[in-house]
């Protein structure tokens, strides 16, 4: 396979990709720069309209090369919804090239003390197994694909402790591990498995943390990054298409951080 080291990742052009938690954020920014490099994008979430407002902003951002864009309804902890969307995606060229695993849910402001069986299922059932599912049926359906790549979302919580924050920092960092396992079982079969663990970006799952950019929230976490700011949804789609494309060709169970050196600190 020869490989890309132009950064124009040209050589994701007619590809496939799935992306999980697409409709809002990281996944439809992610979902958009796909297009854009000519990548056929199939996005799963919850909400319809959403969705299919993401589908269409697909079809006109690839529009030159001629992309489709399909939004499936359903939820990463349903196996079924789960197996219909990977469905979809082989069903517009025959193949699955690449699937970008990143719905999520936050929870924060939770001490120890105060968790809950209820709120540790949500988080988990969401974080973890709903990544669990999606990579069981897209290595199905990548066995023999050649340059194959799965990427998938965790945090900086993946890496660090957060007080008040303890069961969705448990569930960050069982992506990492899941991801690096599913790398190691597949790389004899040349597919990759990567994570991508974001800082702070400016997303809504942002805001509702931060109580709807309160200032002083907003310059707590600017602080936090010795960058001197948070991320755009931007930032981590380049880090995303990079994985995908040849130019990682060696590169799997990895986690890379974009985060603007707050795991440096």
């Amino acid at each position: 396979m020869q490989t890309n080291t132009s950064g124009n990742y040209a050589d994701l052009a007619g590809k496939v990709a799935l992306i999980t938690g697409g409709t809002s954020g990281i996944g439809r920014v992610t979902a958009v720069a796909l297009a854009a490099a000519g990548a056929h994008v199939v996005v799963m979430g919850r909400r319809a309209a959403e969705g299919e407002a993401v589908a269409a902003e697909i079809v006109r951002s690839g529009a030159k090369h001629g992309v489709k864009g399909v939004f499936v309804r359903g939820d990463v902890t349903n196996e079924k919804d789960v197996g219909a969307a990977v469905g979809a995606a082989v069903g517009m060229n025959g193949v699955l090239n690449f699937a970008f695993n990143n719905a999520g849910v936050e929870l924060g402001n939770l001490p120890t003390t105060e968790a809950s069986a209820e709120e540790y299922r949500r988080v988990f059932d969401i974080n973890v197994l709903g990544v669990l599912l999606s990579m069981k049926h897209e290595l199905r359906a990548m066995a023999g694909v050649a340059g194959a790549s799965i990427v998938n979302t965790s945090s900086i919580a993946g890496s660090v402790g957060m007080a008040g924050a303890g069961v969705y920092v448990a569930s960050k960092h069982a992506v990492i591990g899941l991801t690096r396992a599913a790398a190691l079982e597949v790389a004899g079969q040349g597919i990759r498995v990567n994570v991508v663990s974001p800082g702070g970006v400016d997303t809504d799952m942002l805001d509702r943390f931060t109580g709807g950019k309160n200032p002083q929230a907003m310059a707590w976490m600017n602080s936090m990054h010795p960058l001197g700011r948070i991320g755009r949804s931007e930032e981590i789609a380049a880090a995303v298409l990079f994985l995908f494309s040849s130019a990682s060709s060696f590169v799997t169970g990895h986690d890379l951080k974009v985060d603007g050196g707050f795991t440096t600190a």
